[in-house]
């Protein structure tokens, strides 16, 4: 199927095709035909499949129709709330590009600056209105925003709204909502709450489902690393410079967290720069443009300022801690690997990490591949890599001890075997880094 056959404006089938669109994803082919005929949707998919495309271009080309030439002050008609500033941003970007060859017009909100600047552009009125929830709250409780003309409204990533506590902003926005409205809800996991919530918002709606490990298992070459903690700032180095001019996404699952990684990569003559809630939005922004335009190659995030993230060409993603979340791995992964691009993505797993592991393992419903020693393992790294990396059957056969080096060369089977021996007994021993 291609975007044509969905019977899609004119206008909006040229911006598509000038943004290269020709084929919509397995989310955009099941929920545009649906929100084309006004019906409400509940859509179930991770982030990187296209679900801003999904319910951007329907919204556009129904408003497209209705406002060709605009009378008067124009009025808020579309309404999508997302959880986080980089988010915000991100769709207020796709909406601009899908609507060029329209007369429609958007504006995006977010707190963590001043308001003057946000509430002239609503003055001057607006079509579509892409907000976080606190900004929003707060230029709708000072008479800045109204929702009389409302006709379509869209929540994205509302699990991740529970996650960052927004859950009773959220429910406050919908009380204030008109009740005939087009509503749309997205969410990459459905628990209870989020559940609960979606029928609050929903009138008679149509689902859409995109399992997650789908896009994770099919387009995201994965792998894991067993490193001690103290040893995890030596790998990512380590690796960072076997791939000095790829982009580099690196997880950490605190602030505090990611403001150390950058400092030890920058003690290693590495740039980098950390995103996260404590830095200022300017900071933000500056540091994912540079991200983005390729002139900083390593961008620090915690999981929260991550969303939002889109940078094209994006072949590597590092988890530099593994989340406590299963589904926030499958997140973490789908920043590579977009629409039908490829991408890798390496973890690194410490002792305290391993139940982590077997949490995301039994989601995504396939083993995250062992990659064997690096230079910086220890004594209980290597008891781990050899539990779960069995010698096969013919190896068994000639030895009864597996090797130390699963990758190494065969010729040096017994040296190596040796060392493994040596490890235990002593662990300063100048042979444990090989």
């Amino acid at each position: 199927m291609t975007f044509k056959q969905l019977g899609l404006e004119a206008p909006l089938l040229k911006a598509l095709e000038k943004q290269g669109y020709t084929n919509p994803t397995p989310i955009q082919e099941q929920a545009i035909p649906i929100l084309l005929k006004g019906t409400d949707l509940l859509g179930v998919a991770q982030t990187g499949t296209g679900k801003t495309a999904a319910f951007g271009i329907p919204i556009i080309n129904t408003l497209s129709k209705e406002v060709s030439k605009p009378q008067g002050k124009r009025k808020i008609k579309a309404l999508v709330v997302a959880p986080t500033r980089e988010l915000a941003i991100q769709i207020g970007e796709s909406f601009t590009a899908y609507s060029e060859f329209t007369n429609l017009r958007n504006t995006v909100i977010f707190g963590g600056v001043k308001p003057a600047q946000q509430i002239k552009t609503l003055r001057n009125g607006v079509d579509i209105l892409v907000a976080t929830p606190g900004r929003l709250l707060d230029l709708m409780d000072l008479g800045h925003i109204t929702f009389r003309n409302l006709k379509h409204v869209v929540l994205d990533e509302a699990d991740q709204m529970l996650d960052m506590g927004f859950i009773h902003d959220i429910k406050k926005i919908i009380a204030k909502l008109p009740p005939k409205r087009q509503s749309l809800f997205f969410s990459a996991t459905m628990p209870q709450t989020i559940a609960e919530l979606s029928k609050k918002m929903l009138g008679k709606f149509e689902r859409v489902t995109i399992k997650p490990q789908q896009a994770t298992a099919e387009k995201v070459e994965q792998g894991v690393y067993f490193v001690s903690k103290k040893n995890k700032p030596k790998l990512l180095i380590h690796l960072l410079n076997e791939k000095p001019n790829e982009s580099v996404l690196v997880f950490s699952r605190t602030k505090h967290g990611a403001n150390k990684v950058v400092t030890k990569l920058g003690q290693a003559g590495i740039k980098s720069a950390a995103i996260h809630g404590n830095k200022s939005q300017m900071a933000r922004q500056k540091a994912l443009k540079a991200f983005k335009d390729g002139s900083l190659k390593v961008l620090i995030a915690t999981d929260i300022a991550a969303r939002g993230i889109d940078v094209d060409d994006l072949s590597l993603v590092i988890n530099y801690d593994l989340p406590n979340i299963p589904e926030t791995y499958v997140h973490r992964i789908g920043r590579t690997g977009r629409a039908n691009a490829s991408g890798v993505s390496l973890s690194f797993c410490m002792t305290e990490e391993r139940p982590y592991l077997k949490d995301i393992e039994k989601l995504i419903k396939q083993k995250v591949p062992r990659l064997g020693e690096h230079p910086f393992m220890e004594e209980d790294d290597h008891v781990e890599e050899m539990s779960v990396k069995k010698p096969s059957k013919q190896r068994s056969k000639n030895n009864t001890k597996p090797r130390g080096n699963e990758s190494g060369n065969r010729t040096n089977s017994s040296r190596n075997r040796n060392r493994n021996r040596n490890r235990n007994r002593n662990r300063n021993n100048p042979n444990k880094k090989e």
